[in-house]
C-alpha cells in the first residue's frame, strides 16, 4: 500500500460538489474575519499574557507575541494560498493530502483533531470557571477567608463532579452548529463585538494606570529558576516543564528571562493565536473563497496581534512583572490600583470571549472530521449531510456529545502546550506542502499567492520547529504518545479503507446509500 499516495485537487473539488455531500455556501469575508477573531481571542488575552510575563519574559512578552505573530503570519500566507486554490473542507489535512501524501495527511488530521476537539472541551471548562465567577460577582455572594462562595452547588460548579455550565455551553454551541453555518456566524458576530469592545475598553482604562518605570528592565537578565533573585515560578519552568532544548543542551538548572525566555514565551503565547487556521476549514461554505478566505485569515490575525500587544504593554505597565498574578494578571492589575469594578467587566469579556472560541473550535473540528470521514480515513458512514440544512449532522452530534462529556466529567489538565505542539507541527507541514504544490502543480490557478514563497515556506517550517523544541519535555512525551495512537489507527483501519486504496468514488457511496435506504424502507413497508 502506497503511504505517499496523493488525492488530486480535481478530485477534492469534485467531492465538494457531490450532491449528497455538498455543504451550503453562504458566508463572506466579514463573516470569516469575525470568525477568525472569535477563534483567536480567548483565554490568552486574560491569562497567558500575565503568566508568560511573570515566568518567562517580563515586559519583553511583547516581543514574544511579535515572534509568535511572525510565525503565524508566515503560516497564514501559506494557508491563504492553499485555501483559495483548494476551497474544500479540511484545511491543512486536505492541503497535505493533495501535495505530501496520505500518511502526512493523516498525521495532520490527527493533530488537528487534538487541536479542535480538545481545545473546545478545555475552553468550555475555562468558560465555566469565568461564568461561575461572573455569577458570583453580580449576585453578591459572600466571601469566606478571601474566597467567594459559589452560587451554584459545588458538585455541579466548575471543578465539581459534573460541570453543568461547561456541559450546557457545549450542547448549546453544538445545537447552533447543527442549525447551520450562517446561524453560527451571526451569534459569533454578536459575541465577538462584545468581547472586542470590552478588550478595547480595558486597554483605554488601563493606560491611565501605567507607570513607565515598570517597563525597566524591558528584558530582565537571565536567572536561575528557584534562586532568591529569580521571581519565575519554579514549578512552571523546571523538571518536565523545562523546554526540550534547554533539557537537552542547557546543562544545569533551568533558567528564565533573557533571550531564551522570549523564545520560550513565544512558544507559550503561540496558544493565544491558535484559531486563524479554523477560517480555512470553512472554505467549502464560502461564497467566494478565492477572495474571502485570504481576507478572513490575514485580517483576523492582524487585528488580534495589535490587541494582544496593547494588552501586554498595558498589563506590564500597570504592575511590575515580578508582582503579576500568573493566574489572573489582568483582573488583578486593576485590583492592584483599587479598580474593583474592572474584575466584573473582565469576567464578562471572558464569558463572551471563551464562548466564541468553543463555537469556532467545534465548527473547525466538525469540518476536519467530516473531510477525513468523506475520504474514508475514518468511517464514511459518519459523513452524512442534513438534507435541508446542508450541515454534517451526524458528526456534529457526535462531536457535541464528546466535547460536552469531556468538559463536564474530565479534569482536562495541561492542554495548552499539547495543542501548541500539534498546531505547530501542522503549520510546519502546510508551509512545506505549499512549496511542494508550487513545484508539482505550477499550472494550478492560484487566486492568492504567498509572496516570496521559496523563502517564506522554509522559514515558517524552521520557526515552527524551533518553537516546538522550546516546548516542555512533558509536552513532547504526550505528543509522541498521541501520534503513536494515531498511527495505530491508521495502519489498522484507515490505510486499507481509504477511498484511494479501494478506488471508491463518492458517487458510488451515494448510490450504495440510496440502495440501502430503499431496501430498509421496503423491508419496513413489508413488515407493516
Amino acid at each position: 500500500m502506497n503511504l505517499m499516495r496523493t488525492k488530486s485537487i480535481e478530485q477534492s473539488l469534485a467531492d465538494a460538489e457531490e450532491p449528497d455531500f455538498k455543504l451550503k455556501k453562504n458566508i463572506g469575508a466579514l463573516d470569516l474575519t469575525v470568525f477568525g477573531i472569535g477563534a483567536i481571542i480567548g483565554a490568552g488575552i486574560f491569562v497567558i499574557t500575565g503568566r508568560v510575563a511573570h515566568n518567562n519574559a517580563g515586559p519583553a512578552v511583547v516581543i514574544s507575541f511579535l515572534v509568535a505573530a511572525l510565525c503565524c503570519a508566515l503560516a497564514a500566507l501559506c494557508y491563504a494560498e492553499f485555501a483559495s486554490s483548494v476551497p474544500v473542507s479540511g484545511s491543512a489535512y486536505t492541503f497535505s493530502y493533495a501535495s505530501l501524501g496520505e500518511i502526512f495527511a493523516w498525521i495532520i488530521g490527527w493533530d488537528l483533531i487534538l487541536e479542535f476537539w480538545m481545545v473546545a472541551a478545555t475552553v468550555a471548562q475555562g468558560w465555566s470557571g469565568y461564568f461561575n465567577k461572573f455569577l458570583n460577582q453580580i449576585s453578591g455572594q459572600p466571601t469566606v477567608d478571601g474566597v467567594q462562595e459559589n452560587l451554584l452547588p459545588d458538585a455541579i460548579a466548575n471543578g465539581g463532579h459534573f460541570d453543568i455550565a461547561a456541559f450546557a455551553l457545549s450542547i448549546g454551541v453544538g445545537s447552533l452548529i447543527y442549525l447551520g453555518i450562517k446561524e453560527s456566524m451571526r451569534v459569533n458576530m454578536i459575541l465577538v463585538a462584545i468581547k472586542v469592545f470590552i478588550v478595547i475598553f480595558i486597554i483605554i482604562a488601563g493606560i491611565g494606570f501605567i507607570t513607565v518605570s515598570n517597563w525597566t528592565p524591558f528584558l530582565p537578565e537571565s536567572c536561575v529558576v528557584g534562586a532568591a533573585d529569580c521571581p519565575a515560578d519554579a514549578s512552571a519552568t523546571s523538571g518536565g516543564h523545562r523546554p526540550l532544548l534547554q533539557a537537552l543542551f542547557g546543562g544545569g538548572a533551568a533558567t528564565a528571562y533573557g533571550f531564551g525566555g522570549i523564545i520560550a514565551g513565544a512558544s507559550l503565547v503561540f496558544f493565544s493565536f491558535i484559531g486563524f487556521d479554523a477560517v480555512a476549514t470553512t472554505a467549502e461554505e464560502t461564497r467566494n473563497p478565492k477572495r474571502d478566505i485570504p481576507i478572513g485569515i490575514l485580517g483576523s490575525l492582524a487585528i488580534c496581534t495589535v490587541l494582544y500587544i496593547l494588552v501586554a504593554l498595558v498589563v506590564t505597565g500597570m504592575v511590575p512583572y515580578d508582582q503579576l498574578n500568573p493566574t489572573a494578571a489582568l483582573a488583578d492589575a486593576f485590583a492592584y490600583h483599587g479598580v474593583t469594578w474592572a474584575a466584573i467587566l473582565i469576567s464578562a469579556g471572558a464569558v463572551a470571549g471563551l464562548a466564541t472560541v468553543v463555537l469556532t473550535m467545534m465548527t473547525g473540528g466538525v469540518r476536519i472530521t467530516y473531510a477525513m470521514c468523506r475520504d474514508h480515513l475514518l468511517p464514511i458512514g459518519l459523513a452524512r449531510v442534513h438534507p435541508t440544512r446542508r450541515t454534517p449532522s451526524v458528526i456534529t452530534i457526535l462531536i457535541t456529545t464528546v466535547v460536552a462529556l469531556l468538559s463536564a466529567l474530565t479534569p482536562v489538565g495541561i492542554l495548552e502546550e499539547m495543542v501548541n505542539i500539534g498546531t505547530l507541527s501542522a503549520f510546519a507541514l502546510v508551509s512545506i506542502a505549499v512549496l511542494v504544490l508550487r513545484v508539482k502543480r505550477p499550472d494550478l490557478p492560484r487566486a492568492f499567492k504567498a509572496p516570496g514563497v521559496y523563502i517564506i515556506s522554509p522559514a515558517c517550517a524552521l520557526i515552527c520547529l524551533y518553537l516546538m523544541l522550546n516546548l516542555s519535555v512533558d509536552t513532547w512525551i504526550r505528543f509522541v504518545v498521541w501520534l503513536a495512537v494515531g498511527m495505530l489507527i491508521y495502519f489498522l483501519y484507515s490505510r486499507t479503507h481509504s477511498r484511494l486504496a479501494t478506488g471508491e468514488t463518492l458517487h458510488d457511496v451515494s448510490e450504495h446509500r440510496h440502495h440501502h435506504d430503499a431496501e430498509q424502507v421496503g423491508a419496513a413497508n413489508a413488515k407493516s
